[in-house]
């Protein structure tokens, strides 16, 4: 047995959350140094990061208005393995393998899962969010081919999380809880 740290099985002890088997929801949680130096990346890129006000409607065409969704984004391409997604990326990936492990029938549907687009780094401050009743695969063209989708909480907020309506649970927003459900 190898106890080298540097070992690739030494990642694969990732804590998991604990969400009803019957949600479909899985969760686990990332090493907090790596939610450190994305937040870290995010904050240095001022030039490229986006307000959000709004969201876009089924059309392609901006909505503005604070009651749907107020953020600021930075848009990362799927094809980035630099410094620091290379490190979360292997994460998101031991996530995902659990997340197969747990919900063994996720493949029948597909033999092989891929971020295919990019993603999104979301800061909300206080009072914004993503505030109205949505789902991660609405008919629009880029969201057709989606199977499943993840998301990683990069703080703590007590009062934050995201609801599950129809599982009847939110997902507490702790910092490197890596969320993955299916669309």
């Amino acid at each position: 047995m190898n106890d080298d740290s540097s070992d690739s099985k030494s990642q694969k002890h990732i804590l998991e959350h604990k969400f009803p088997y019957e949600s479909f929801i899985g969760g686990w949680y990332i090493p907090e140094n790596i939610c450190d130096n994305i937040i870290n990346h995010f904050n240095k890129q001022k030039e490229k990061k986006l307000t959000i006000i709004g969201n876009v409607d089924n059309y392609g065409k901006n909505v503005l208005n604070q009651e749907i969704k107020d953020s600021e984004e930075l848009s990362v391409s799927h094809k980035n393995f630099n410094y620091p997604f290379n490190e979360y990326r292997k994460y998101l990936q031991d996530c995902l393998d659990k997340y197969i492990e747990k919900y063994r029938h996720i493949n029948y549907l597909l033999e092989h899962f891929n971020i295919t687009k990019s993603y999104n780094i979301q800061f909300y401050k206080k009072g914004g969010g993503f505030k109205v009743d949505h789902c991660e695969r609405n008919g629009s063209k880029g969201t057709l081919s989606r199977a499943l989708v993840f998301m990683t909480y990069l703080n703590d907020v007590d009062d934050g999380g995201t609801e599950f309506i129809y599982q009847r649970m939110v997902s507490p927003a702790k910092k490197g809880l890596t969320v993955i459900w299916p669309t």
